[in-house]
């Protein structure tokens, strides 16, 4: 299973929408380099208020372009940090792979965590948005369609165009769940 990277994005402040950059630097066990989400415990605000000691399973967020795709069907215009993602990908399902996934980029790697959880920011960007991107699990739970996050194990520098290649984890497999 292979894809690539279409875009890379970032933002030092806790904003919804990221800026795309030509490269971006993966520091491992940390996240995204000058990243808001970047450090070892949540860095997530709602969560950080919740439990600031808990791990940082967020530290990268990354989006298939194909949500794009489906969303400019469904008449919205969103493209790479729109969504406040890190990591913009083509041709794999990202949703479709279980917890502990390796997503190996050049020498960088990110572990893939679970899914990304839907905010009330979503329809701040765009009305409606958040009933668009918005999916349920079998057990009920919500998640942003074709959005993942996971945790840096290996660091690197990650520009648009680079291959992606995927290491699934020994079975069995279990789910992605929200994080």
């Amino acid at each position: 299973m292979s894809g690539q990277i279409v875009a890379v994005c970032g933002a030092a402040g806790n904003v919804f929408k990221k800026t795309v950059y030509d490269a971006i630097t993966l520091v491992e066990a940390l996240g995204v380099e000058d990243d808001a989400h970047n450090g070892v415990t949540v860095q997530h605000l709602y969560l950080k208020n919740i439990d600031a000691t808990a791990p940082n399973l967020r530290q990268v967020h990354l989006i298939q372009s194909e949500l794009f795709d489906y969303l400019s069907e469904t008449g919205f215009d969103v493209g790479p940090g729109d969504l406040g993602e890190n990591v913009t990908t083509a041709g794999i399902a990202l949703t479709d792979l279980p917890a502990g996934t390796r997503i190996h980029i050049g020498d960088a790697c990110v572990e893939l965590t679970g899914l990304r959880n839907p905010c009330k920011q979503i329809d701040g960007y765009q009305r409606g948005l958040t009933k668009a991107v918005t999916a349920r699990n079998a057990d009920g739970r919500a998640h942003l369609k074709f959005g993942v996050m996971g945790i840096v194990v290996g660091g690197g520098e990650i520009k648009p165009g680079a291959a992606i290649s995927v290491e699934l984890p020994p079975a069995p497999h279990s789910p992605l769940q929200p994080v």
